[in-house]
Formats: C-alpha cells, structure tokens, sequence
C-alpha cells in the first residue's frame, strides 16, 4: 500500500519533467485549457448561491497578500483535501495533482474526467500547470518560505494562494478555514456559507444519535497502515489529527496519548496532522480501547491484521469493537468528507 497522507507537504521540492501529463483521467493541455470544466454534482446542479465579481484581495493561509483581478475561475490545485474543497464550491478545478490517486482515496467528490493530471503531489509537472492556463494555483503549506511556494512564484506571475492543510490546535477550525479561503478566491462565500452550516448541523444530528449509546468504555483510536518490507506499520491518529477531532465531538475520548507515543512511537506525533507511528504491539497500549481504521485495499495492510495473533488477541478485537470505515472516506478532506467521517463513526458507535 502506498502512503496517500502526505505528512511532508511542507517541504515537498517542486521539480519539472519533460513532457505533458496524458493517460487514464487526463486530457491534453490543448483541450483542457479552452474552458474550465463544470463541476456536476447533483449538489452544483441544485445549487442556487451567487458568485460574486469584482477584485479579490485576501490574506492566504501564511499570511501573505494575494490580489485577484477577478474571483478565480481556472484554479489548478496541488492538495486532494483543497481539489474536494473546489469542487464542493461547484468550481471544478482545470487540473489537479495526481487524480487517479484522488479517485482512488477520495469518495466525497468527483473530479471531471477531464481534468488535466499535474503529476505527484510532491513534484508536480510544470508543463502541463501553466499549459493549463490557471488563473490561481492552489498549494498547501506552512510557511510562506516553503520551496513549493518560492518556486511557483519564481516560475511564474499566475498567482498562488496556499492553504495550511493541518492544524492540531483546531483541526476542525482549520477544514473549515481552508475551505472559506478557497470560497473567497473564487467568489464562492455564499456556497461556503450554505456547506458549513450544512457540515455543522449534520454534527449536531450526528451528536443526538449517539447522545444515548453504552458503549463499554469512550476511549477510542483511529489508524491507518501500510506494508514496509516485511513489516506492518500502524499509523495512529492521536490528538489534534482531524478524525481523533470528530470522535471527541461524539463522545469518544483519544486514547493514544504522548505518553504511549513515547513508549511506542518512531519521532513522535507529527505536529501539523496529529500522526503517530509504530507496529502492530503499539496498539496493545491502548488497551481496551475501540479500535477504528481506514479499510485497505486487497492485499494491503488489512489482510495481514486477520493475520496476526497480536491483532486477534487485542480487547476490541475480541468484543466486535474493532470497525473498519468505509474504502474512500480521506482523513485530511474538506466539509464532505467530514460529513463521511462522522457518519463513519455514527455506524460503528451504533452498532450492535
């Protein structure tokens, strides 16, 4: 299994590559670049919001001034979390970082099938960004220093608004500044405004739901994995990773906590996502702990838990309490795949 999360967004090094973008998913830069593809959501379809026109002025996410003639229509967007964002605002992106791996990990929008493919996350293809004809590039980072950032200005005068994709202190605070940031470079507050009052309502009906459940104990951790070699590596959600964010909002208390992470961890939790890592045993210290993890794809790391004695052996394990979510709900999305995630945890914290 590969790792989708890309925890070292911040210090990725933008290089470029020789050749357009093509294959399954993507078209030419010549096609994608005559007009920006409609975002077909039953959602957008329905959507009655207004778009708003004039100069864009905003503060981006590190605090650097961005001006706009005009609200951006032809956005290229470098992060999954803000591709969904654009396209629960109805502005469907003209090119986006890597979509066949978005498509794969990420269920709560889709992205056009014409959608030009700007390669890895990590190093996008510059040909086929600025042969997209962008009017605003949309990145992620943490400092307004970040080598994606220094680069793309350096390369070009399309402007660049960055995102800071993960916060600890406020993960939830932080989706939801993301996506208004995103909302007001494309004129699109009143959306924004529609969506996160729908997101915060759906939360609220998600907290009344589980208002009376008995569940044995409210501690609770979410992890995903993946194969390294001949090891199965678990990547826990500790405290201020967004799902961690979500369960407590329902009730559930974070159960790996600085102290197990010391005990069990591999440099400790990530400071921007809230991540941890370790093995298979790490998640004995949690002991009667649920247990809910991201489902994998066949033959990943999910088959070799059925596997494993110490994963049989575990109190969740034994007593049903161990649930994995569904295939395509992304750990570091936008209001949509919160949404997914809270229904997630609905399911599982219902379940008999």
């Amino acid at each position: 299994m590969t790792r989708p999360f890309r925890v070292a967004a911040a210090t990725a090094i933008l290089t470029a590559v020789a050749f357009f973008a093509v294959g399954c998913g993507t078209t030419s830069v010549e096609a994608g670049a005559e007009d920006a593809p409609d975002a077909t959501s039953e959602a957008c379809q329905n959507d009655t919001t207004s778009t708003s026109s004039g100069a864009v002025d905003i503060t981006d996410g590190v605090g650097r001034k961005v001006h706009l003639d005009a609200p951006a229509e032809r956005i290229a967007v470098l992060e999954w979390q803000q591709a969904e964002d654009a396209m629960t605002l109805c502005v469907a992106p003209v090119a986006v970082s890597d979509p066949k791996g978005y498509a794969t990990w990420v269920s709560a929008e889709q992205l056009p099938e014409d959608v030009i493919d700007l390669g890895t996350r990590g190093e996008p293809d510059l040909d086929a960004l600025y042969g997209a004809d962008p009017d605003l590039i949309i990145v992620e980072a943490f400092d307004a220093d970040a080598e994606i950032v220094k680069n793309l200005e350096k390369e070009s005068d399309v402007p660049v608004l960055v995102t800071v994709g993960a916060d600890t202190s406020d993960p939830i605070g932080n989706m939801k500044n993301v996506f208004t940031l995103i909302a007001e470079a494309t004129g699109r507050t009143e959306r924004a405004e529609a969506v996160l009052a729908d997101f915060d309502q759906h939360l609220a009906d998600a907290k009344s739901k589980v208002a009376s459940a008995s569940l044995p104990t409210t501690d609770f951790v979410f992890f995903d994995g993946w194969i390294e070699g001949s090891n199965l590596v678990i990547r826990p959600y500790g405290k201020g990773a967004l799902f961690t964010a979500f369960g407590e909002e329902l009730g559930l208390t974070a159960a790996w906590t600085d102290d197990i992470d010391k005990a069990y961890g591999s440099g400790g939790v990530d400071p921007a996502y809230g991540l941890a890592q370790t093995d298979l045993e790490g998640l004995t210290a949690v002991g009667d702990a649920n247990l809910f993890y991201s489902k994998d794809e066949e033959g990943g790391y999910t088959d070799e838990l059925d596997q494993s004695s110490i994963w049989t052996s575990l109190p969740a394990v034994k007593e049903g309490r161990a649930h994995a979510f569904p295939a395509g709900v992304w750990g570091a999305g936008g209001p949509l795949s919160g949404e997914q995630a809270v229904d997630a945890f609905v399911d599982v914290i219902l379940a008999k």
